[in-house]
């Protein structure tokens, strides 16, 4: 199946699962940062998740920048098929051409402008973010400014929440609302007001290859899971059964 059929037949599980989706308790869960067009750590993601019980989500930004783009999306979709309670690909900033242009964007600019015109808005319809009872919440960016989690429902695109959620970064600093480059930065109170508000222990997410991979007191994980910046390491997250703390592991040497 190539990737445009893929991408319709998902349409309608993205539609059914909205804009949260709740993970089930008592599965083992793995959580994926950006890929950005790197089929092997794909490859390498599924084949350890192949265990019974064993629920991905992939943060977002899964394609540009890398050489395989076309392929990751397909391969991530057609899985989303197969096994649609067990595979989960929440929006991020690269998924979301259909609603702010931006660059590199070397994998859409190859796409024909029908195929261009009938993909984007069906990943528009991916969900923000993912919810553990345990108190974690894995999204591409930064925290939205939302009073409880049910509100990501409203949440339009584009708007502030939502560019909060695909663009936004995070800083061991005070900083201003906007960085050099434009993308939302916030700081440690901002966070702490933030996961106050939306009941989250440990936020685990993407967007940012070069930030710490721990910030505020360990509550916030940044993971990356791409070569397309280099030769540094691809991290994943473990959530395991009955646990409350996601671990970050090396993709390339950890038996997970």
């Amino acid at each position: 199946m190539d990737l445009m059929q893929a991408a319709r037949d998902v349409e309608s599980l993205l539609e059914a699962e909205g804009r949260l989706v709740r993970l089930k308790t008592g599965t083992r869960t793995i959580f994926v940062g950006d890929v950005h067009g790197d089929l092997d750590a794909v490859e390498r993601v599924f084949t350890e998740a192949s265990a019974p019980g064993t629920v991905v989500v992939f943060l977002g930004d899964v394609v540009d920048r890398g050489p395989s783009s076309r392929e990751v999306l397909t391969r991530i979709l057609l899985a989303k098929l197969d096994r649609p309670r067990a595979v989960y690909l929440l929006m991020g900033n690269h998924e979301a051409w259909g609603a702010v242009r931006f660059g590199p964007a070397d994998f859409w600019e190859s796409l024909s402008r029908e195929e261009a015109s009938a993909l984007s808005p069906i990943l528009l319809k991916l969900p923000f973010a993912a919810w553990h009872e345990a108190g974690v919440l894995g999204l591409h960016g930064a925290l939205p400014d939302l009073p409880t989690l049910g509100h990501l429902a409203t949440v339009a695109i584009p708007g502030p929440p939502w560019r909060d959620i695909t663009w936004g970064d995070w800083s061991d600093r005070s900083t201003s609302p906007e960085n050099l480059t434009g993308r939302p930065t916030h700081g440690p109170g901002e966070f702490i007001a933030r996961a106050g508000r939306l009941g989250v222990r440990v936020l685990v997410r993407s967007h940012q290859p070069h930030a710490p991979t721990y910030l505020f007191k360990d509550r916030c994980l940044t993971l990356f899971t791409s070569r397309a910046y280099g030769e540094g390491p691809r991290r994943v997250a473990i959530l395991a059964p009955g646990k409350i703390v996601c671990t970050a592991h090396d993709l390339d040497v950890v038996e997970m």
